[in-house]
Formats: C-alpha cells, sequence, structure tokens
C-alpha cells in the first residue's frame, strides 16, 4: 500500500512540471489487450482540458462457458514526451457482470482500476497506445475468480475528430 500511495504522489509531483499537450477532443477505436478473456473492448475517449480526458471502454466476453460485460471509466493526465510521443497515467473504476452457463451461476462485480501508457499521435486522425491497467475487483460471487486482482496489457488503434 506504500508503495501504491508513493507512486501516486510522484505521478501527481511530476505533473506539476510537465508541460502541457494539446490533445484530440474525441477519439473513438479498439482497445485490444487479454484481461479475464475480454479481450477487445470498444473505446471512447473525450477531451476535458489541454491535457487531461476521461476515457470509457466497453469490453464483452461470448464463449461456450462465459457471457461477461464491463464498463469501464477512466480520468486521464497526459504529458508530451516529444512530438507526437505522449505519456499518461489515469484512475477509474467502473461494474461488470458475468455468467457462466455451465454451473448455471452468475454475478456482478466493481472494478477499481488504474492505467498508465504511451500514446503516439500520427499526422493523420490515428492515435496509437500501449497501455498497462491493473484492476482491483470487489464482489462478483465466489465462482467470478480465484484472487480480486487482474493485469490488462493492451494496444490502443484509435481514430480522432
Amino acid at each position: 500500500m506504500k508503495k501504491l500511495i508513493l507512486t501516486v504522489v510522484a505521478v501527481f509531483g511530476f505533473a506539476m512540471f510537465s508541460n502541457a499537450q494539446e490533445i484530440s477532443k474525441n477519439a473513438l477505436g479498439l482497445r485490444l489487450g487479454d484481461n479475464d478473456g475480454f479481450g477487445g473492448e470498444i473505446s471512447y475517449q473525450r477531451a476535458l482540458g489541454s491535457n487531461n480526458r476521461l476515457e470509457l471502454d466497453l469490453g464483452w466476453r461470448n464463449s461456450n462457458n462465459v457471457d461477461a460485460f464491463k464498463l469501464i471509466g477512466l480520468y486521464q493526465w497526459v504529458w508530451n514526451i516529444d512530438g507526437g510521443f505522449n505519456w499518461y497515467a489515469g484512475l477509474g473504476g467502473g461494474v461488470g457482470s458475468w455468467n457462466n452457463k455451465r454451473a448455471d451461476v452468475n454475478g456482478s462485480y466493481v472494478v477499481l482500476a488504474g492505467d498508465i501508457g504511451i500514446e503516439y499521435n500520427f499526422d493523420i486522425p490515428l492515435l496509437l497506445s500501449l497501455d498497462f491497467r491493473p484492476e482491483f475487483y470487489v464482489g462478483g460471487g465466489d465462482d467470478f475468480r480465484e484472487n480480486n486482482f487482474g493485469p490488462d496489457i493492451a494496444l490502443g488503434i484509435r481514430f480522432q475528430f
């Protein structure tokens, strides 16, 4: 817990001395990873200022055994590295639901999430990103998962408008 608090303080401290970067007003696309078998998410980003934004991701899973969805919202801070390269960090949370068809059990859960990544803004309206999102799950029932933590690494491909 001490490491988490120290990391958050360091990120916010660095933000005070970083240059602001103008970001796209809207971006829509896919976030492709593999946390808990979700695989892909529809992703939307909305600028809230010159260097912060809101990201909403809707992931779903439909397999032979389990149907599930999760909706995550993250508040992100964006800092310029050089030219079109940026890095970002964020915090947020969400909700989800799952149904195990074979065992005929289901449940819902709450997700607490962080986010850190890098992105490149091309001269065309294309944004590529790579990020790491640790997710902590609350609820869901005994059959939901073995532990309450899910690391998520994903590649984002978004159209900016």
